[in-house]
Order: C-alpha cells, then sequence, then structure tokens
C-alpha cells in the first residue's frame, strides 16, 4: 500500500535483539505496518529504518520517533544490550522525517498507559479507595532483559516522563540469603544492583545461586527455569521464581514509596509477563506491601501487569504527536 507523504509518522522499540518499526497516523499504530527485525542483521539503526521504509513502500514519514533499551541524553541514546549510539540527526537522516524524538523505552511504555484498553492490564493488587485523581501519579516498572522503573507525570501542561536507570540502584537485602545472593553477584559484578537479580538474566543469577549455596551447582536458561517452573519437575525453579518475585515484590514497594503511584504501578516486559501466573503464589504481595508501620499506606498502589506487547510503539506514536501538536 502507497502511503500519502508527510501524513504518518514511523516508531521503533529496538531493543537488544530486535527492532520493531511500525506506522502511526496520530497517536494510532498501524497494526498491520508492524515488522520485526533483527538487529543482528544490521550496522546501525539507520540502516534498520531504511530497510523498514523501503519495505513499507517507500513512505516518507512526516515525523519519527524510537525507543531504546538504555539511557538517553541530551538527545543521544546508548543502548544498554547493543553496541549502537543513536542521535536525533541519524534518525532525521535514516527517515527524512521533519520531526524527531528518542526516548529510553520505558518512557515510551510511561507514555502508553493512559491509551491502554483494560483488556492489556492483568491486576495483581488492588487499591483499597476506589477514588482517582485524573493527575495521580503512575509507575512504569520494566523486567525483561534488563529492570528499569519511571514514574508518569499527567499535568495541565501534558504528559511527563523523565528518563531513569532505576535498575542500577543498590539490591535491598532484608534476610541473611539475600545477603548471600548480594555477595554471590558481586564477585562476578562487583556491584549487586537490582537488575542484577530482578531481570531475565537475574533470574539465571537466582537459579544458580540456590545451586551454588546448597553446594550443587548447576545453571539454567531463564526460559527452561520458567518451563521448569511450571512443570513443577524441578524444585530449584520454583525456589528460583519465589525469590524473585519477593525481590521484584519488594523493589516495587520501595519505588512506589519514592514516587507515590496513586495512579497505579503497572510491570511491562516479557520477563513481568512470565511471572504474572506465580505473582499471588510466591507473595508479591506480601513483600510489596512489607514497609512496616508503613504497611497500611502501601494498599493505596495497585499493580497491573501490562499485556500489550506494543505499548512501547503506542508510547512513540502519542508522544510524537504530542511534539506535532504543541
Amino acid at each position: 500500500m502507497k502511503y500519502p507523504a508527510n501524513t504518518l509518522s514511523l516508531v521503533a522499540d529496538i531493543g537488544g535483539t530486535n527492532t520493531r518499526c511500525a506506522l502511526a497516523d496520530g497517536p494510532r499504530v498501524l497494526q498491520d505496518t508492524v515488522r520485526r527485525y533483527s538487529n543482528a542483521d544490521f550496522d546501525g539503526l539507520e540502516t534498520v529504518l531504511r530497510q523498514y521504509l523501503a519495505d513499507a513502500g517507500d513512505v516518507d514519514p512526516a515525523a519519527a520517533c524510537v525507543a531504546v533499551a538504555g539511557p538517553v541524553h541530551n538527545g543521544v541514546a546508548t543502548m544498554t544490550n547493543l553496541d549502537w549510539t543513536i542521535d536525533r540527526d541519524t534518525l532525521a537522516r535514516a527517515t527524512r522525517a521533519e520531526t524527531v524524538a528518542i526516548l529510553n523505552d520505558l518512557q515510551a511504555q510511561g507514555h502508553a498507559l493512559a491509551d491502554l484498553d483494560s483488556s492489556a492490564l492483568r491486576p495483581i493488587i488492588d487499591r483499597t479507595d476506589e477514588t482517582l485523581n485524573s493527575h495521580a501519579a503512575r509507575l512504569v516498572v520494566g523486567v525483561g532483559t534488563g529492570f528499569n522503573a519511571t514514574p508518569v507525570f499527567d499535568t495541565d501542561m501534558g504528559r511527563f516522563v523523565p528518563p531513569s536507570e532505576a535498575g542500577h540502584a543498590n539490591l535491598p537485602i532484608r534476610t541473611e540469603q539475600d545477603l548471600r545472593l548480594a555477595q554471590y553477584v558481586s564477585k562476578a559484578h562487583g556491584f549487586p544492583a537490582v537488575e542484577d537479580v530482578v531481570s531475565g538474566r537475574g533470574l539465571e543469577r537466582v537459579y544458580s545461586f540456590l545451586g551454588h549455596d546448597a553446594d550443587d551447582p548447576h545453571e539454567a536458561r531463564a526460559q527452561d527455569i520458567m518451563a521448569a517452573c511450571a512443570k513443577g519437575n524441578d524444585p530449584r525453579a520454583r525456589d528460583a521464581v519465589a525469590l524473585f518475585i519477593r525481590f521484584l515484590g519488594t523493589v516495587c514497594g520501595n519505588l512506589a514509596l519514592i514516587q507515590l503511584p496513586f495512579g497505579g504501578v503497572y510491570l511491562v516486559g516479557g520477563v513481568a509477563r512470565a511471572m504474572a501466573p506465580y505473582m499471588a503464589e510466591f507473595g508479591f504481595g506480601d513483600a510489596f506491601h512489607d514497609k512496616g508501620r508503613f504497611a497500611g499506606f502501601m494498599t493505596n498502589f495497585s499493580v497491573h501487569v501490562v499485556e500489550d506487547d506494543y505499548a512501547a510503539l503506542s508510547g512513540c506514536a502519542s508522544h510524537i504527536q504530542a511534539l506535532m501538536v504543541a
């Protein structure tokens, strides 16, 4: 299909392994235009985007917005798990777009929250107070290859989603086992960060740590750990998932106290979706609420898992549309 020039936006979600591209009409992503590309097949984002535009019929977009898995500073994105550097000039050159923007992937997820259908939200914890201010802050927490979190503020001046690298903060330690895990992680990384445990790779480290702690070393990939947990044929896999979920609950509770997201906490990412069926069984809620004298206050925050795998693309479309009409 041939699209008229300067009418649509190009949006892209750049992960460590794949890049997903799509066209958007205003804030709405055109689902039949979504394509996925393996990053290993390309030298950089510029060649990916040019390939996509060619595949889509030599589209000439009016705007382009990309979400990247890594920090963005002064319009320059550095990928955490990919040797690509992305800036606005590169994005404009690759797409010929007049308006361009680069977001951290969690920022993009934050911009998508207001437009998500309720069917895409899986409830984990309900709020005790049903009243909700339309300007109430929300918190988006990404659990996938890595970990990150950022608040979402809807103000009279528009939506503000600040950049963040929350996954590199210290891992919280509550028990002797937590301390041993932190020491185990430190031997490999020199510093026990949240992302070293609460992520896909983190689950693998938790599983490996439990084997080391039991003097029975054994490693497994994250997907195999989750499969074994589902089948119930590996007690260590279930123990690893349980420990992971407890840390996730504790970290999310800490972040909720920092940001006060009365509009809710929203977990995104493939690992978050994989963990969702086990969160009640393994005590996510107990860990989230376990804040001493503030335990009652924690009931002000709901928690949902976002099951829309294309939310980052929708967030990019929403953000670039707001820039164009501002």
